[in-house]
C-alpha cells in the first residue's frame, strides 16, 4: 500500500456507496488520516460499515454539515442524479452556499454525466469523474489506476484527497471522457476474463486440466493481467467477489448503448452481454466476474 499524505486533523470526507468499491475507497481514506463518513440506501450495508469501524450518515444533509467533499461510489448514473438531487434539497434549505466538491468513482453514462458537470457549476458544485481500473482489491493495495474528467482546476483543489483514493491517476479530459475512457478499457479488460475462461473451459474438454492450462497461459504470448488476477480463482472455483458479474453487464451494456448510437457493432461485446445475462438468469450476478467460467461451461450445443 501506498504511504499515507499529510492532512488536516479529523478532515472528514463524506461517502456514499458502501459496497465493494466504496468499503475500499474508505479503507483508503481511513488509511491516509480521513475521518469517513459513509452512506448507503441498503441497511446491511450500513451495518457492515460500522462494523468495519467506520461512522455512518442517514443523510447528504448530515454529511454536508460535516464536509464540503463527497465521494461518490454508487451502481450508476442514477445513483449520482439522485444524490445531486439530495444536495439541491439541502442547499435550498440552507442559507450558506459554500463550494461542494463531487468525486464521482463510479462507472456512468459519459454524455449525462458531461451535461451534469456543466450544470453543476452554476451551483458552485465542482464534479470530478474519477472511475477506477481495477478491482475493489487492487483498489484497497492502490493498484488500481483513476480516469480523471473535469476541471484541471477543480482536481488540483483536492489532490490530496485523490492522492489518497489512488497514486497511480490520468486525466482524460472534461467531464464525461474518463468515463468514456473507463468503459473502453474494460471492454478490452472483460473480453481477456472471458477469452481465459472460454480456452480454459475448452482446454479441459481436449484433456488439460484447468491448473496446467493456466500455467501455459502464464508461461506463452497468451498472457494477460485477466489471467494474472483471475485465472486462479477460475482453477480454484473461488468466486467471493472482488468486482460483480451484473456489475459488469451494466459496463457492457452502457457500451453497446453509446456504440449503437454512432452505429458501430461490437459483436464480441454483443456475445460477452448474452453471455453474463445468462450467468444471472442462472443465479451467478452477485458472483466475481471470474465466475464467468462457470457460465461457459454451462453453454451446450
Amino acid at each position: 500500500m501506498s504511504k499515507p499524505v499529510d492532512v488536516l486533523p479529523d478532515q472528514c470526507i463524506g461517502l456514499v456507496g458502501l459496497g465493494l468499491v466504496g468499503t475500499a475507497l474508505a479503507k483508503r481514506l481511513r488509511m491516509a488520516g480521513y475521518r469517513c463518513m459513509g452512506m448507503d440506501v441498503r441497511p446491511e450495508a450500513m451495518l457492515a460499515f460500522e462494523a468495519a469501524g467506520f461512522q455512518t450518515s442517514q443523510s447528504i444533509s448530515d454529511m454536508l454539515s460535516q464536509t464540503s467533499t463527497l465521494v461518490l461510489a454508487v451502481f450508476d448514473t442514477s445513483g449520482v442524479m439522485d444524490v445531486i438531487g439530495q444536495i439541491q434539497q439541502h442547499r435550498k434549505n440552507s442559507m450558506a452556499q459554500p463550494i461542494v466538491t463531487l468525486i464521482d468513482c463510479s462507472t456512468g453514462d459519459p454524455a449525462k454525466l458531461a451535461e451534469l458537470a456543466h450544470q453543476l457549476a452554476a451551483d458552485n458544485v465542482h464534479f470530478i469523474e474519477a472511475p477506477l481500473s481495477g478491482s475493489s482489491v487492487q483498489i484497497e493495495n492502490d493498484q488500481a489506476t483513476m480516469l480523471l474528467g473535469g476541471e484541471v482546476q477543480h482536481i488540483e483543489s483536492v489532490k490530496l484527497v485523490l492522492n489518497a483514493l489512488a497514486t497511480s491517476r490520468v486525466h482524460v479530459g472534461g467531464a464525461g471522457m474518463a468515463a468514456k475512457a473507463k468503459l473502453a478499457t474494460n471492454l478490452v479488460l472483460g473480453l481477456n476474463r472471458a477469452a481465459l475462461a472460454e480456452g480454459m473451459v475448452f482446454a479441459q474438454t481436449l484433456g488439460i486440466q484447468p491448473e496446467t492450462f493456466l500455467q501455459l497461459v502464464l508461461n506463452t504470448p497468451a498472457r494477460s493481467d485477466a489471467a494474472v488476477i483471475k485465472g486462479d480463482m477460475m482453477v480454484k472455483e473461488n468466486f467471493e467477489p472482488q468486482s460483480r458479474i451484473r456489475q459488469h453487464l451494466k459496463d457492457v451494456q452502457l457500451m453497446l448503448d453509446m456504440a449503437n448510437v454512432s452505429e458501430q457493432k461490437l459483436p464480441l461485446s454483443q456475445v460477452h452481454a448474452q453471455l453474463m445475462r445468462n450467468a444471472i438468469e442462472q443465479g451467478d450476478g452477485e458472483l466475481d466476474n471470474a465466475a464467468i467460467v462457470r457460465q461457459i461451461r454451462r453453454e451446450k450445443t
